[in-house]
């Protein structure tokens, strides 16, 4: 037996497509053949299985346990949750040797996909390439599996809160419909203070707004009610939980980066000079404000599993990346998890003796673009990255070629990179005023042109 993928469902962090176009139950029951196999190859034994609220999740979930057991892999279904509880049962399961949960993240209602994790390391890049390859093959062992269900549910809210020192809080929560909604709500009943929850029912139409709060567009109920109830801060999450976005009292976005300055301060409280890593979408304040905590500030590929296989290499007991992926490694198991993120951002108020309000305007103020995508052939994305660094390296200029091209000038910075993900480039500039950042946007545009391109039609997400 043999199966063919869709070419653009395999991509580099994770697989996703959209339900009955390119992705179906068939594909996820090759999936859990492929994976299943790897896993027994590896020596292991049993895979954990989780599911987000999308509607598709369940049909998906009966098809990979199926695969997973006819290669002979036992499944221990953990049932609907965010990610992150998929990845603390992987992590604290004795008998687990892999873990899957589908979930289609922060993407409309109609995609959905896998997240895995191989005996406690990300699967990613040549690992998805390889099931591919496996399915098309009919590579796959066969066998007869088991498959059982446990909740795990209590068990992983209790760990968030287990060595919590914060004080009292007035927190909002937007849960955006998406799977974190039902431990959210455990969770801000074993948390000191008042807490207001928003849309903790799980619903995989998004009925209220997009669960995506790295568009501030979707902020827009938070702010609400984060003004009524005169909070100190409010936080929202992703459709499957392992993004964090965050306001503080005054409705001011804190982005990706600056969350991590605050958390950085927190841990290198604790750990004096150690590393931290954010992605190279991040702002240059970051890195400066690391370095200033005695910390040392490492920049790096963006990707979940990217930044978490370069934790585990350097050790790191902290990470981030701008779009609300935060590992903390420091008390905790070093995935990315936003609840708990939520938990040690109230936690950081007590220990740096701050609000979150104060911190937020404590910041240095940068102007920067979002950002910004442009529609690229797939075969010419790559190309145009590199006719970038070779014009560039020519020309002198300061450029880090970590994930793509970040140049710095006295200006600031700006950066021009390959999605992973996606047949586009993402562009975004930083700079420490206007005129500043027009003189950076028209260098991009300067190269963008030198590759025949413009910086036209943004590609949505």
């Amino acid at each position: 037996m043999t199966h063919q993928f869709d070419p653009t469902t395999l991509r580099e962090y994770d697989i996703r497509g959209i339900i009955d176009e390119t992705l179906s139950d068939a594909d996820a029951y090759a999936i859990g053949r492929g994976f299943a196999t790897l896993i027994a190859r590896a020596g292991g034994k049993c895979v954990v299985v989780g599911y987000d609220g999308r509607v598709s999740s369940p049909m998906l979930e009966a098809a990979l346990i199926r695969g997973l057991n006819d290669s002979g892999i036992d499944a221990i279904s953990v049932g609907m949750g965010p990610t992150p509880m998929l990845y603390y049962a992987e992590a604290v399961l004795e008998e687990a040797d892999g873990g899957i949960q589908i979930t289609g993240s922060h993407n409309p209602a109609n995609y959905n996909g896998f997240k895995m994790v191989f005996q406690g390391r990300p699967f990613f890049g040549a690992d998805i390439r390889k099931l591919g390859e496996m399915a098309a093959s009919g590579d796959w062992d066969a066998g007869t599996g088991t498959s059982r269900q446990i909740d795990i549910l209590d068990r992983y809210v209790d760990r968030l809160v287990e060595d919590f020192g914060g004080a009292a809080a007035r927190v909002g929560w937007d849960c955006g419909n998406g799977a974190a909604g039902p431990a959210v709500e455990r969770l801000v009943k074993r948390l000191p203070g008042e807490h207001f929850t928003l849309f903790t029912q799980v619903d995989g139409n998004f009925p209220n707004h997009h669960p995506d709060p790295t568009e501030e567009k979707n902020l827009a109920d938070l702010k609400a009610l984060v003004a009524e109830k005169n909070l100190d801060f409010g936080v929202a999450f992703d459709g499957d939980g392992d993004r964090i976005g965050a306001i503080d009292g005054q409705g001011r976005v804190i982005w990706g980066d600056q969350l991590l300055s605050i958390y950085a301060e927190v841990v290198l409280k604790d750990l004096p000079g150690a590393t931290i890593i954010a992605d190279v979408k991040a702002s240059q304040a970051l890195f400066d404000r690391v370095s200033e905590l005695g910390g040392v500030p490492l920049m790096w590929k963006t990707g979940h599993s990217l930044i978490k296989s370069k934790m585990k290499e350097t050790g790191c007991p902290l990470a981030g990346e701008m779009s609300g992926h935060v590992f903390f490694k420091h008390r905790y198991y070093g995935y990315d998890d936003a609840l708990y993120a939520a938990v040690r951002l109230i936690e950081a108020q007590t220990v740096l003796g701050k609000s979150v309000t104060e911190m937020r305007g404590d910041m240095a103020p940068m102007i920067n673009t979002p950002e910004m995508r442009f529609q690229v052939d797939e075969s010419r994305k790559f190309a145009v990255i590199d006719e970038v660094l070779e014009r560039l390296s020519a020309s002198g200029a300061t450029v880090n070629a970590t994930d793509g091209a970040r140049v710095n000038t006295a200006d600031g910075w700006w950066l021009l990179r390959a999605s992973n993900t996606q047949d586009v480039l993402v562009a975004r500039a930083e700079a420490r005023d206007e005129a500043g950042l027009e003189r950076l946007m028209a260098q991009i545009d300067e190269q963008l042109a030198a590759s025949g391109l413009e910086r036209g039609e943004q590609a949505g997400h």
